[in-house]
């Protein structure tokens, strides 16, 4: 009886972020037809906040919370679990106000306010979980990524604050605004959000995967992180000694992912055995766009390359999305589709098809049109595409949300 309510428990939840998902999806779509058309009730600027502060909070931080709460419920009891639902309700709350507030004003009292409280539960995610990690006795480095994607979390508020700060205050100072944006970004994408997925993967895998190979992987990406950021800020003056260091993030980012990749390759067999075929296809699929953006991030070393790329809005929309969507997002919708959080019906396969093929198309026609303005040339109905992108991804998502409400997770929540 208790375990089939956690089971229904866990379901909701995970209904509650795939509705965020579409909710996500329809912002975008209602962004992209305002670039492409005539939307004038509707205030760009203050969607876009909307957008990327609900599209953080509502869809990837709600359904990693979900996941890593479903991660402990495998090692403690299912009484000293209950908080992390009020967690979880208070995570939903300030993401749908920072939602609703910055469409309405944008940056104001009301949405930083809720912002605010969305920083406050998240750092007591972190302070609580970490907590709860600290009695699990288990022999793998998911803890590890756990631990550091929490702490990753709390670093990028920082960001988060400072920018407040500027707003709050009227300092022009653009430089402070997008070194303070890159940070917040950073230790999202690149700390918080994919610390996280690899802390769920590891779980998963902690079997075939031998100790020692999963602690050079975790502290490869570990270290590489915090000098990481600096990528995203060379075309500041930085010190040589801290040009050597980003440099060296870039290799060891590389070295990680040969070493992951490396492993996949040579336990093919085991790994994922009984795992659906398109399950297989998402994760190959992030894996690919992992890949990718590790690639151009070590590209991005160059200063010249670097200053280009961030000197053009879509290629760093692109870049910005290719993380998003292509790694995290898709993996997400793999892992709760292996664990059985989306039933395998035809519907719900043809949008995750969708899904990703939006993904994909919306990927290639902001590259398409970055690599038009860096040449100064115009490409036609280049934003209609882009818009035909962003239905294809909430048509997708739609689809999807069937099958997220027909079958419960009872494969994760077994030891």
């Amino acid at each position: 009886m208790l375990e089939a309510q956690k089971n229904i428990t866990l379901k909701r939840w995970i209904q509650v972020a795939f509705i965020n998902l579409l909710v996500v999806a329809f912002l975008g779509t209602i962004m992209r037809y305002k670039i492409a058309y005539y939307l004038p009730f509707v205030d760009q600027d203050n969607f876009l906040q909307a957008h990327s502060h609900f599209a953080f909070s509502g869809w990837v931080t709600q359904v990693l919370m979900v996941l890593m709460w479903a991660f402990l419920y495998k090692y403690l009891p299912a009484k000293s679990l209950k908080k992390y639902q009020w967690l979880m309700i208070a995570n939903l709350v300030a993401a749908y106000g920072t939602l609703v507030s910055f469409i309405w004003q944008g940056y104001g009292a009301i949405s930083t306010i809720f912002s605010s409280l969305s920083i406050l539960v998240s750092w007591s995610f972190a302070f609580i979980f970490w907590r709860d990690a600290n009695k699990i006795k288990i022999t793998n480095t998911s803890v590890y990524w756990f631990k550091a994607a929490l702490l990753f979390n709390v670093f990028s508020s920082f960001g988060a604050f400072f920018i407040s700060y500027l707003v709050a205050n009227n300092i022009q100072q653009p430089d402070w605004y997008l070194a303070a944006t890159y940070y917040f970004l950073h230790f999202q994408y690149n700390g918080w959000f994919f610390f996280a997925c690899m802390g769920l993967l590891i779980e998963d895998i902690r079997q075939d995967m031998p100790l020692t190979l999963q602690k050079v992987i975790f502290w490869l990406f570990a270290l590489a992180c915090v000098p990481a950021y600096f990528l995203s800020a060379l075309w500041l003056p930085i010190p040589t000694w801290v040009y050597v260091l980003v440099v060296a993030a870039a290799i060891a980012d590389l070295a990680g992912l040969i070493l992951l990749i490396k492993f996949f390759f040579q336990n093919k067999a085991t790994a994922f055995a009984n795992v659906q075929r398109q399950v297989k296809c998402l994760f190959i699929l992030s894996a690919t766009a992992l890949s990718i953006k590790i690639l151009l991030q070590l590209g991005s070393t160059i200063p010249y390359l670097s200053k280009l790329a961030f000197g053009f809005r879509p290629v760093v929309i692109g870049y910005l999305h290719l993380m998003f969507l292509g790694v995290i997002s898709i993996f997400m919708i793999g892992f709760v589709k292996m664990k059985q959080f989306i039933i395998t019906g035809k519907a719900e396969n043809i949008g995750i098809a969708i899904f990703v093929a939006g993904i994909i198309l919306n990927e290639f026609f902001l590259m398409v049109q970055g690599l038009s303005y860096m040449n100064y040339v115009s490409v036609p109905y280049i934003n209609q595409l882009l818009l035909g992108a962003a239905i294809c991804m909430l048509f997708g998502a739609s689809l999807l949300i069937q099958g997220v409400s027909k079958r419960s997770a009872t494969n994760y929540l077994s030891k």
